[in-house]
């Protein structure tokens, strides 16, 4: 990337959309062929960030067409629109409204590590297929020896982290900590090697890695299990199955509050319900009550009538 292009990138991610007034996407059929285009031309039609077209994902920052670009799982241009313009537009507007584009980004990823769960599977049982088959003491000896090339090849990557960031002191003490896993795994070696023939114990013994399905060897060095656990691709599967996590306890929190909000709304409307009928109650009785009055007072108007008329009549009649 040039250095215009660097630094247009960088205020498109500080400044969004606003910088150059509007963006723009190409008149087209194909909503799949998303040429991304800036500002100026009339023929071209406006895109916001909230458009079906531009992947929520990359909104989140975590698309794993981002994340394991220039990896040997590189999955090319997503098809969806990438720009870092959309995403300051967002992470702008997100302060005053919720757009719940997390469940998207979730669906996005769990899709995502679903796929790469199966080929991890496939991968299993394809070296079941191929390996010697060897018992479940020797396997459980073998699994040791892994554990301890896991463990060594992630502190050796944190080693060459720290001692990039400058923290040495750090980094020795990490360093120590490597020295002691070396020891643990000769010591499985050995154990493992006396378990089985010398034949056997030569053969490369593989295994996946669960995180992103790679193939690690019993035997692989230090060197090879430091670029393994602290390369771009593993990196890039550990920030993705991490952000699915993140995205799921924030999905379940929001639905949680949404249904906690709806409940609450439920309740205000049925004693506003409640109130309305205990009020209509209240009027009705008090509407029985008067008309029984009027009903008495009418009777007993009618009473008085009726008397009076039988005075006149027997005054007549005397």
């Amino acid at each position: 990337m040039s250095a215009q292009a660097q630094m247009r990138a960088m205020l498109d991610q500080l400044m969004g959309t606003s910088r150059d007034e509007h963006v723009w996407l190409p008149q087209i059929s194909n909503l799949e062929c998303v040429g991304f285009y800036v500002a100026g031309d009339t023929t071209r039609q406006r895109i916001k960030f909230s458009d079906d077209r531009v992947c929520k994902s990359h909104l989140l920052n975590c698309c794993p067409h981002d994340v394991l670009s220039g990896t040997r799982m590189d999955l090319g241009e997503c098809l969806k629109v990438h720009d870092l313009a959309l995403r300051a537009d967002y992470e702008i507007a997100s302060k005053d409204q919720d757009f719940f584009f997390e469940l998207d980004a979730m669906d996005h990823l769990q899709s995502f590590i679903a796929d790469c769960d199966r080929r991890t599977e496939v991968a299993k049982k394809r070296l079941a297929e191929t390996q010697e088959e060897i018992s479940a003491e020797v396997a459980a000896k073998a699994e040791r020896v892994h554990e301890l090339n896991e463990e060594i090849g992630k502190l050796l990557a944190k080693v060459e982290q720290l001692g990039a960031d400058g923290n040495v002191e750090e980094s020795q003490k990490v360093m120590d900590e490597v020295e002691k896993a070396r020891v643990k795994k000769r010591e499985a070696e050995e154990v493992y090697r006396n378990s089985m023939p010398a034949s056997s114990f030569q053969q490369q013994k593989l295994r996946v890695c669960e995180v992103c399905s790679a193939y690690l060897g019993l035997h692989d060095n230090d060197r090879r299990l430091a670029d393994h656990f602290g390369g771009k691709l593993h990196l890039g599967f550990i920030e993705i199955r991490e952000k699915l996590e993140e995205l799921r306890r924030i999905v379940a929190d929001k639905q949680e509050k949404r249904n906690q909000e709806r409940l609450k709304r439920r309740e205000e409307r049925e004693r506003e319900e409640r109130e309305k009928l205990r009020r209509s109650r209240s009027h009705s009785k008090h509407t029985k009550r008067y008309i029984s009055l009027q009903t008495r007072n009418a009777i007993s108007d009618a009473s008085l009538l009726q008397a009076g008329i039988f005075c006149i009549c027997l005054a007549l009649l005397i």
